[in-house]
């Protein structure tokens, strides 16, 4: 069939179907060939790949990533789109279309029974306001994963890419920052969506580190003394880990470990890098633990 990145032709497959976009969904479909190349060629997807598409909406990306990739698993949460998918997937022997919400799908048992175990590529077009929570959660479960591609909220891309003395620096930055390599694909204004958002989006890949960026003894508290510090950016980092219940130290032992690592005790936590930060918690972490 006609390809959907042509408007026209995704105009008149949802007049058929009578689908109404639904905002909970975060429906937005990509009708723009031109972006849709650059997302492929940005996820690196090749003949030899295992793709894991989230949130495919009527099916314009997966058209071309079938023809991309060995095979391409989609997961779709609106049962309403999958008789749509159905049709225009249906010429693709390649994709296989999951009707359910992606947090709920083993992804572990998905990459193990059709690509052997080895790292899998996703490639994702999202809810702005549930991006984050997948992403994170695809990798703190630790499943076997080669790169994330993402669209996002071109705000949001900035926070997952930027270091310390930005504005958009944040708790984002580092998370996305310990386990992957974020590398902006393209900039995507609202006209290549229908309908047409109310902001600007960008394309993100997120080259997973083959082990994290830093060594730390304790992910846990490294994690719960980045929110605490960013919780209250105004305060000084010692002030915002020791008002935190996120971190079960006495203020004498984060001033001792603040000092311990060669750092100001008026410093802020949006001056700390990941590396300083990996560093602090490790000195508090034989603190609290010795």
């Amino acid at each position: 069939m006609e390809k959907l990145s042509n408007p026209q032709k995704t105009i008149e497959t949802i007049k058929k179907y009578q689908f109404n976009f639904q905002k909970k969904f975060g429906q937005n479909f990509l009708i723009d060939e031109h972006v849709i190349s650059k997302i492929i060629l940005g996820a690196q997807v090749t003949k030899d790949d295992f793709v894991l598409e989230i949130g495919p909406g009527i099916g314009t990306m997966t058209q071309y990533m079938a023809e991309a990739a060995r095979e391409v698993a989609a997961v779709e949460i609106d049962r309403k789109l999958i008789p749509i998918l159905n049709e225009t997937l249906f010429e693709y022997d390649n994709v296989t279309i999951i009707n359910e919400d992606i947090l709920k799908v083993d992804i572990r048992a998905l990459a193990m029974e059709r690509n052997d175990g080895k790292p899998i590529k996703v490639v994702a077009n999202l809810p702005y306001y549930i991006t984050t929570p997948i992403i994170m959660g695809l990798f703190e479960s630790h499943v076997p994963i080669d790169n994330i591609t993402v669209m996002v909220q071109k705000e949001v891309a900035d926070r997952m890419k930027v270091g310390p003395g930005s504005k958009d620096y944040g708790a984002l930055s580092l998370a996305v920052q310990y386990y992957a390599e974020p590398y902006l694909v393209a900039n995507v204004p609202a006209n290549c969506f229908i309908p047409r958002p109310n902001v600007d989006s960008a394309v993100i890949r997120l080259t997973r580190h083959k082990t994290p960026a830093v060594s730390v003894d304790n992910e846990e508290l490294l994690f719960n003394m980045i929110r605490a510090s960013f919780n209250q950016r105004r305060k000084t980092l010692q002030n915002g880990l020791k008002n935190s219940n996120l971190v079960t130290a006495t203020k004498e032992d984060i001033v001792d470990a603040i000092r311990e690592v060669g750092l100001p005790e008026t410093i802020r936590g949006e001056a700390l890098t990941l590396e300083q930060f990996a560093g602090l918690a490790n000195v508090l972490n034989k603190k609290i633990n010795p």
